[in-house]
């Protein structure tokens, strides 16, 4: 299109504008909206180059023709009889609106038209200006996918699943009749060994297969998502009865137990799988969740490759907390408590900077039991405070061992909020030093938000005194209370853990990453140093060094081990660090 004079036009456009024709051409050549300039009957006598380069229409093939050659189908005969009542009663109607390109692709436009009249206030002709948005549309779904969109495999991610899940069971409480959901926890057997033979890039193949298998055994309302790791959850709507579900159960099963064909060699996988159901088991998304995750640990526990209802097998009935009473008062009289420790690296020089001691029990009547279970009501029934002297009894203990083998790095030890309100709290754990001959300095208290937060003089009072001893002072899980940096100016801290549900996401969401970044600024700010706990994948790494964070604590690196594992580990990291430091010429 060479200009106005091509259009023999010049006429039209000096009856609908007071200036210059050159300005008017100017204009329609080089704008990037397209413009459309119709009579007051709605037939087109004007389009301009942007017009043509959108909509695939020349200006020949347009004029003398109503817009509606670019309907698309989408809307309704009202939209178009609203939008132009609009224009009648304000002179002028904007909105997105869906149009058909010459080649019948449909696109979306920010359209804006305008009603331009004479002198006399009668309508003369009508200008329509619009913006494709086709880009805009496809960033934003691109955003919104990756948000909501494991990276690896493509399908739903934790955060998708909740939000999937929660309308759901939303729309579900609205209905009448009777409705059941099964929810199903996956953890694939023996990933880890497999990451560790293998390595990491056939675990990720593994991953993406596992996905891809799962996604064709449902159908369009049901949903799956990578709830991390080698994690999966799967909802299967409306199910009829237990039988149906425990029938998808096996079928997840016998889907997945087929060999993988990788690099022309067969890899044999299996999974354990927990379920539970709506609304017998829960009726929000988190308990259907947890009550999932236990059933798959127990199903783990007695039978990999199996599957087990939270039902059927782990609800706690008063047989279970009688039981539970007795054994953990006699594991207590006879310390059979065992102490797993997790370490903590420096992001600076990678060097252990102290682990955090974790409880663990295996009862002999019981099994292995959660500290999920034992230390909520070791808290509800006022068991947690000699449980958590014979805690720290232990924590002395894998000091004194730890320096017989070279070792002297701090032992971070949680304190319930019961024990830590105790009048003799200070005084119990003086005594318990001192009868190990063990100074203060070898260990980190470490306490929750909600702790320091309430009763905060009596808290400051005590934080202190800690000091004093020796001990450094940390607060755990920070960001599932109060999270208000400014409320811990008045607490003598030394450290402060960012709680893992806001580590486990800052690769995927921006506003936990922004979350994580304010966190650490303010920290430092304040003379504190931030650990991110929930460590697991490389590029969580890579994030929080970015961000000047200065300790990492997870699975990344470690998981909890026991005392003998962990000074093997120490040994190990000892040796490996300082073959690097050789080869980097720092030593």
């Amino acid at each position: 299109m060479n200009g106005v004079n091509e259009w023999n036009s010049l006429e039209k456009l000096n009856s609908i504008s007071k200036y210059p024709t050159a300005l008017i051409t100017k204009i329609f050549e080089n704008v990037s909206e397209g413009i459309m300039i119709t009579n007051k009957n709605k037939k087109i006598e004007m389009v301009n180059p942007a017009f043509e380069f959108v909509t695939g229409y020349k200006r020949d093939e347009v004029i003398g023709k109503s817009p509606a050659v670019l309907q698309s189908g989408v809307h309704e005969l009202q939209f178009y009889l609203d939008m132009w009542q609009e224009i009648r009663q304000k002179g002028i109607w904007q909105g997105e609106i869906w149009n058909r390109r010459k080649t019948g692709d449909l696109y979306p436009e920010w359209l804006t038209i305008v009603g331009i009249a004479n002198d006399e206030g009668e309508i003369t002709n009508y200008c329509g200006i619009f913006s494709d948005l086709s880009e805009r549309k496809i960033v934003e779904n691109e955003r919104e996918k990756r948000l909501l969109t494991d990276s690896l495999t493509d399908v739903s991610n934790r955060f998708a699943y909740i939000e999937r899940m929660n309308s759901l069971l939303e729309s579900t409480s609205t209905i009448s009749h009777s409705v059941q959901h099964a929810v199903y926890f996956l953890d694939l057997d023996r990933f880890k060994q497999i990451n560790d033979t293998l390595g990491h890039a056939v675990g990720d193949t593994i991953l993406v297969e596992v996905a891809k298998r799962l996604k064709t055994l449902l159908k369009n309302k049901d949903i799956i998502a990578r709830n991390g790791g080698d994690e999966f959850i799967i909802t299967l709507t409306n199910v009829k009865n237990d039988k149906e579900a425990a029938n998808f159960a096996e079928l997840i099963i016998g889907t997945i137990e087929q060999p993988l064909d990788i690099n022309g060699q067969d890899i044999f996988i299996s999974t354990s799988v927990g379920v539970s159901m709506y609304p017998a088991d829960g009726e929000s998304t988190e308990q259907l969740i947890r009550c999932a995750d236990k059933a798959m640990t127990y199903s783990k526990k007695n039978d990999l490759n199996g599957y087990a209802f939270y039902f059927d097998e782990l609800k706690t009935d008063a047989q279970r907390v009688l039981l539970l009473d007795s054994e953990l008062r006699r594991a207590i009289e006879n310390r059979e408590f065992e102490l797993h420790f997790q370490p903590k690296i420096s992001v600076e020089n990678e060097e252990i900077q102290g682990v955090e001691a974790l409880v663990r029990w295996n009862s002999e009547r019981l099994g292995f039991v959660s500290p999920v279970e034992f230390i909520p009501y070791a808290e509800e029934t006022g068991l947690i405070i000699p449980l958590s002297e014979v805690i720290i009894e232990k924590a002395c203990e894998a000091v004194i061992e730890m320096r017989q083998c070279g070792y002297k790095i701090p032992v971070a030890i949680n304190i319930s909020s019961i024990h830590f309100k105790q009048q003799n709290f200070l005084e119990s754990i003086q005594s318990i030093l001192e009868r190990y001959n063990t100074p203060a300095n070898n260990f980190e208290i470490e306490v929750t938000e909600r702790t320091v937060m309430n009763s905060a003089n009596e808290t400051v009072s005590k934080l202190v005194r800690l000091k004093k001893m020796g001990f450094k002072i940390s607060i755990d899980d920070f960001g599932t209370g109060y999270s208000s940096l400014s409320y811990l100016v008045r607490f003598p801290l030394d450290c402060l853990k960012i709680d893992r549900s806001f580590i486990q996401h800052i690769g995927s969401l921006d506003e936990k990453q922004a979350v994580v970044d304010a966190i650490i600024q303010m920290s430092h700010r304040l003379k504190m140093k931030v650990v991110a706990e929930g460590v697991e994948h490389a590029q969580q790494v890579d994030i929080l060094r970015k961000m000047n964070c200065d300790i990492i604590q997870g699975y990344y690196y470690s998981k909890p081990l026991p005392l003998h594992e962990l000074i093997e580990f120490m040994e190990y990291w000892k040796i490996e660090h300082q073959g690097r430091n050789l080869e980097y010429g720092k030593l």
